[in-house]
């Protein structure tokens, strides 16, 4: 049996972890012991900072199986065929709440997908609604810091949130879902998920729709009312997770069924409002 070797953090065999480099019996210790410094320098990075949004999460493993021929729309070679299986990770979070928050808080959620394609990883960055707070992402930063805390109190300011929403008329449809139950989902399992951009398909004939993403949930959708998520979030304000986690550990295996909202891209110009300027869209 081949024992095992103590090494560095870049894999150099060491035969002491336990005793610095000095010069001399009591002079100082030195840079130049690698040991050391490797040894000090993983310790302070053994906490990864907090995200700014998204920051506390979970997933699961999962399967992609194609039901329907979508060659029509797209060359995706991962979509080519029915019943073709391709191997993903599927991603929930909260949005604003911090890593300790409480999964049951009134936010949207994250719904983010990787698809380990045959062509190279594939991902799709989405929350569990159709449309989102603003149309502009230079937005985006000026938006967050409303819904974090408020810099002179270090407390949440409903205040700054609902300041920034009236200066804000595109939020108006989100903020008529996040205020309703929908804002306040029973777990990962019973969400739906959607793509927050509008992504463009070319398929063989190297033809170009508009797409956007709905993972609907195969579970039915179902949401805590305002005070059925605050007494859970006092009973299990890891909820979200624990639902998720425990239904797997059981062998319930929650799905989702991917539709595909299209248009051609060249009956954008035509429509009754200005698709390519709303959905921002991304290739």
């Amino acid at each position: 049996m081949k024992p095992n070797t103590l090494t560095t953090s870049n894999g150099a065999p060491i035969d002491d972890n336990q005793h610095s480099m000095s010069a001399g019996p009591n002079g100082p210790l030195l840079l130049q012991d690698f040991t050391l410094i490797d040894k000090l320098a993983s310790f302070d990075r053994e906490r990864i900072p907090e995200r700014v949004v998204h920051a506390k999460g979970s997933g699961a493993h999962g399967v992609l199986e194609v039901t329907n021929d979508v060659t029509h729309l797209t060359k995706a070679a991962f979509l080519n065929t029915v019943g073709k299986r391709t191997p993903m990770f599927l991603r929930f979070s909260t949005v604003a709440g911090e890593r300790g928050a409480a999964d049951t808080v009134r936010d949207p959620r994250g719904f983010a997908i990787k698809f380990y394609t045959e062509e190279g990883n594939y991902d799709m960055v989405g929350n569990n609604t159709p449309v989102f707070f603003i149309n502009d992402p230079i937005k985006f930063p000026d938006f967050l810091h409303s819904q974090k805390r408020n810099p002179a109190t270090n407390l949440n300011d409903a205040n700054m949130v609902f300041d920034f929403w009236q200066h804000t008329p595109e939020a108006l449809h989100q903020i008529t879902i996040l205020f309703s139950d929908r804002g306040t989902p029973y777990g990962y399992r019973h969400m739906n998920g959607y793509s927050s951009h509008t992504f463009e398909w070319v398929n063989g004939a190297g033809e170009v729709h508009l797409v956007k993403y709905h993972f609907k949930t195969d579970q039915g959708i179902k949401n805590f009312t305002a005070d059925e998520q605050a007494q859970i979030g006092l009973k299990d304000k890891d909820h979200s997770t624990s639902d998720l986690y425990n239904n797997i550990a059981a062998g319930n295996f929650p799905s989702w069924t991917w539709y595909v909202q299209v248009m051609p891209k060249a009956d954008a110009a035509k429509y009754k409002f200005d698709v390519l300027d709303i959905t921002k869209v991304w290739s």
